[in-house]
């Protein structure tokens, strides 16, 4: 019997943000900050559902804005609490200075972001700005692709930001409209499961907590050589997470039957000759598009990018080094660079990886889809480069339909 059968998963059919709020509720968070915003609503009133039910034993604190949530679910996990909570677009940038705050405490909390735009240009739609404009915040960032995804990152987020070695506070994002409200089958885990895939947290020493009478600091001023040192430990900290997340990745394939790669998920890129780049729900369609390509012999693969902070720079190398051209599809914008954020930081890499020609692709933002038709033309052009013709580096794909 292997481990899968063991644990008798239970399956059902729910949609991107049902799956979160089991993934959290079968983690047992202790405190859950609430506040709701378009896509994201779904998530805190299926927590206040489970609570209602008894299947939840949490503080459920409705607050009155994002800032507030991320502060007390900060505190709480400063005391010692496993806390949870849920935004998205505004309400991620509504809370920015308290997020920049849990971060510097390194606080392990987690946190579920459902990608939406948030330019000023108020767009209730798809897109990955809304995580792009927190990438230097200090947070570990996850990417999930599909709604079982979605469900086993939390998982799996807890057992990386609650890790000694870690404390890390960690964001699980996932497209809003396009996952958010998608209905799919989701293998159920047993909560007895999930308690013994994050038993081993409970073996490990533990920060100092914040204990009512009794004396300690918490979140007071650094300057100077101490503070150095603290954004120096923190750095290392974030660094240590990518090894110790494919470890966490291995081990839940282990103990659930189902894993992802860790930080990348390649797809058929052994022998590839040119490589996608890719992140969230659009690498299904992706995916797809290479299997189309590769029946016309063309040899292509797709890297999926599953941890955006920190960078996945070792593992990309290895997957993209000797490659012919490397095309990225970004959902969002690197203002100033005229160019996709992902790709602006695999150009980063691109002496270790032997400056073959890389392509940018601006794609799906404000809920424009990502069509089967979209990446053929990329791959096009991709091709072309390959061969050493001329090419753009930078494609607004949507624009040139016009």
């Amino acid at each position: 019997m292997n481990r899968k059968d063991k644990h008798q998963m239970k399956t059902k059919v729910i949609t991107g943000n049902s799956a979160a709020a089991y993934g959290a509720m079968l983690c047992r968070p202790e405190v859950v900050a609430l506040y709701p915003i378009t896509p994201q609503t779904e998530v805190v009133e299926a927590m206040s559902r489970f609570h209602a039910a008894g299947e939840l034993d949490a503080e459920m604190v409705e607050v009155e804005g994002e800032n507030s949530a991320m502060n007390i679910i900060c505190a709480a996990s400063a005391a010692g609490a496993r806390a949870f909570t849920a935004t998205s677009s505004y309400g991620l940038v509504f809370m920015y200075d308290a997020l920049l705050q849990a971060a510097g405490y390194r606080v392990p909390l987690v946190m579920v972001n459902v990608n939406r735009e948030t330019p000023g240009l108020t767009a209730v739609s798809a897109g990955q700005q809304d995580m792009i404009s927190t990438r230097d915040s200090g947070w570990i960032s996850l990417i999930a692709s599909n709604c079982q995804e979605i469900l086993d990152s939390i998982i799996m987020a807890y057992r990386l930001a609650e890790d000694f070695e870690i404390q890390v506070p960690v964001m699980v994002n996932y497209d809003g409209f396009y996952l958010s409200y998608l209905a799919e089958k989701v293998e159920m885990p047993s909560r007895e499961a999930v308690d013994s895939f994050l038993a081993p947290l409970k073996a490990q020493p533990q920060r100092p907590r914040l204990i009512p009478g009794e004396p300690a600091g918490f979140g007071t001023h650094a300057i100077l050589e101490g503070y150095l040192e603290l954004r120096y430990k923190h750095c290392a900290a974030m660094e240590r997470a990518k090894d110790t997340f494919d470890e966490i990745d291995e081990a839940f394939g282990r103990h659930f039957g189902r894993s992802y790669g860790g930080q990348i998920d390649e797809y058929r890129t052994e022998d590839a000759e040119i490589v996608l780049v890719a992140s969230g729900s659009l690498s299904g369609t992706a995916q797809k598009v290479v299997d189309l390509q590769r029946e016309q012999g063309l040899k292509i693969g797709l890297v999926r990018l599953r941890m955006f902070r920190p960078f996945p720079r070792e593992r990309l190398v290895e997957a993209l080094k000797g490659k012919k051209a490397i095309g990225v599809i970004d959902r969002s914008i690197c203002f100033g660079w005229n160019c996709g954020p992902i790709y602006i930081e695999l150009r980063a890499l691109s002496p270790e990886m032997g400056n073959i020609p890389m392509l940018s692709f601006i794609d799906g933002i404000a809920n424009m889809d990502v069509s089967i038709a979209h990446i053929e033309r990329m791959v096009e052009v991709i091709r072309s480069a390959s061969k050493g013709d001329a090419y753009q580096e930078v494609t607004w794909v949507s624009m040139e339909e016009r």
